[in-house]
């Protein structure tokens, strides 16, 4: 099948009705024969769920699970960013001039990722790092940094999939899908976190209620069904660990890098 042909079905395929169908039966108790087929598939690690299996009524309440305390440790250096999210890097490095480079062989802009925000100036040269999260992953999202919550933004967008394919060959996905942006102030600088919503998601949550203080670890949002998380840190505020690269597997609460004091 060609580039052209997949191309033409995804973007038919990306309307959020279709997202709104598959999201009402994963929330449906219809679902719930699904459970344990889906966890063999994609090879879950069901033994670190908070709940045994036949505990979950929905395949969303599955999908969208807590795990068992402990079962992803944070580190604890009070300068470090830690990962929000279980996910393989597929884009990291510094932003040139307000440019994201080469995320699977597309540029994006600053601008268009935070929606033209006036706080697009603070990040023209910080740094990026794009975490892919897989139907395996874990799909709970955490703050990467201890701090105050001082904005947040629903974007409204397409649900293009954020996989290798759409990526690659979708014209800049992370840019035109649904966004919901978290902007958290710390010691020093600002962070963004930006969740990119996907094919087949039918929406992202923040975790209720909502709170300003965060401390990092703390659960912020989560994603029904596989999705994207770009972090961004201001200029001059971030040194990320010498082997941050793209293909990385991590995991929420492991170390990204280090804070720089302003």
């Amino acid at each position: 099948m060609s580039k052209w042909l997949l191309r033409s079905m995804t973007e038919l395929s990306s309307r959020k009705w279709i997202s709104r169908i598959t999201g009402r039966f994963a929330q449906s108790p219809a679902s719930r024969p699904f459970i344990p087929r889906f966890a063999r598939m994609y090879g879950i690690a069901v033994q670190e769920a908070e709940k045994q299996l036949h505990e979950y009524s929905t395949l969303n309440e599955f999908f969208t699970r807590r795990l068992k305390p402990g079962s992803r440790p944070v580190d604890a250096d009070s300068d470090a960013v830690v990962s929000p999210v279980d996910a393989l890097i597929t884009g990291c490095g510094p932003i040139r001039q307000g440019t994201i480079l080469n995320v699977k062989g597309q540029d994006y802009t600053i601008e268009e990722l935070l929606n033209r925000s006036p706080r697009t100036e603070n990040y023209k040269n910080g740094y990026f790092i794009v975490l892919y999260l897989s139907p395996t992953d874990y799909h709970r999202i955490h703050t990467p940094v201890t701090g105050t919550v001082v904005e947040r933004e629903h974007v409204p967008g397409k649900v293009y999939p954020v996989n290798e394919f759409g990526l690659r060959h979708m014209r800049r996905v992370l840019s035109r899908n649904e966004r919901l942006i978290t902007y958290m102030r710390h010691a020093g600088a600002e962070t963004a976190i930006v969740k990119v919503g996907a094919l087949n998601v039918s929406s992202i949550k923040y975790v209720l209620p909502l709170r300003d203080k965060m401390q990092k670890g703390d659960d912020l949002a989560y994603f029904e069904f596989g999705s994207t998380v770009v972090l961004l840190t201001e200029d001059d505020s971030f040194v990320p660990r010498s082997d941050l690269v793209v293909g990385l597997k991590v995991r929420m609460g492991e170390k990204l890098g280090t804070l720089v004091e302003g």
